[in-house]
């Protein structure tokens, strides 16, 4: 069993993709499954996984491994067994794992591609990271297909790293929905997404970055 704080439950395609961080080891873990692109059904067994809300605590069955697609280092495969919500922890316990300084997943770009990720150590693949903003600002983009509408963020971490990206979190794109407007004070999980090629893209397949977890700060002050 490994122990998970979670830091993003964001949508994909028709499932989810969970992820956060094991408070034993302090290292990003994304359970997958064995699905085409690893997202996790909307259940597991008698969970519902669309329920599962940014700082609980959940204990889940999870390999050692799991598919990394080619470039992601914190993948592990879903094992069969019980998943248990152990609690929650507050926003000052999860300060510590955010990175400011640094690029925003390696680099200035929205985007990673999967030849720049392969030329790193294994190890060093990351796909999760977790920043404080000082600004973050939301711009709707179009309404989605499957209902809702699709929201971009801008922010500024507090090391002056910027970032533009889509918004991939469900219960933050709701309260935008309803004209929820988040404080510039955030918690971002930034995620790369799998592979996606626009129209006339020319060069190699780009991983987009995507802000798939948020947690207001200001607003629960």
């Amino acid at each position: 069993m490994t122990t998970l704080i979670c830091l993003a439950n964001s949508w994909k395609h028709k499932g989810r993709c969970l992820a956060g961080i094991n408070p034993e080891t302090g290292q990003w873990i994304r359970p997958v499954s064995d699905l085409e692109d690893g997202r996790i059904p909307k259940r597991v067994g008698s969970v519902d996984v669309e329920a599962i809300k940014l700082l609980e605590v959940w204990e889940i069955p999870l390999d050692d491994t799991g598919p990394d697609f080619g470039f992601a280092s914190e993948n592990r495969r879903i094992l069969p067994g019980t998943w248990r919500k152990l609690g929650a922890v507050t926003v000052e316990a999860v300060l510590p794992y955010c990175q400011n300084e640094t690029e925003i997943l390696h680099n200035r770009r929205a985007y990673v591609t999967i030849p720049q990720l392969q030329f790193l150590p294994f190890e060093q693949r990351r796909t999760l990271q977790l920043v404080e903003t000082q600004e973050l600002m939301t711009s709707l983009v179009r309404v989605r297909q499957q209902g809702g509408q699709q929201w971009k963020g801008e922010l500024v971490t507090t090391g002056g790293r910027r970032l533009e990206g889509r918004i991939t979190d469900p219960e933050l794109v709701k309260r935008l929905d309803w004209g929820y407007e988040p404080s510039p004070h955030c918690l971002v999980t930034v995620s790369l997404g799998m592979p996606w090629v626009p129209p006339d893209w020319q060069g190699d397949a780009p991983c987009w970055k995507l802000m798939a977890g948020v947690i207001d700060v200001g607003k629960r002050q």
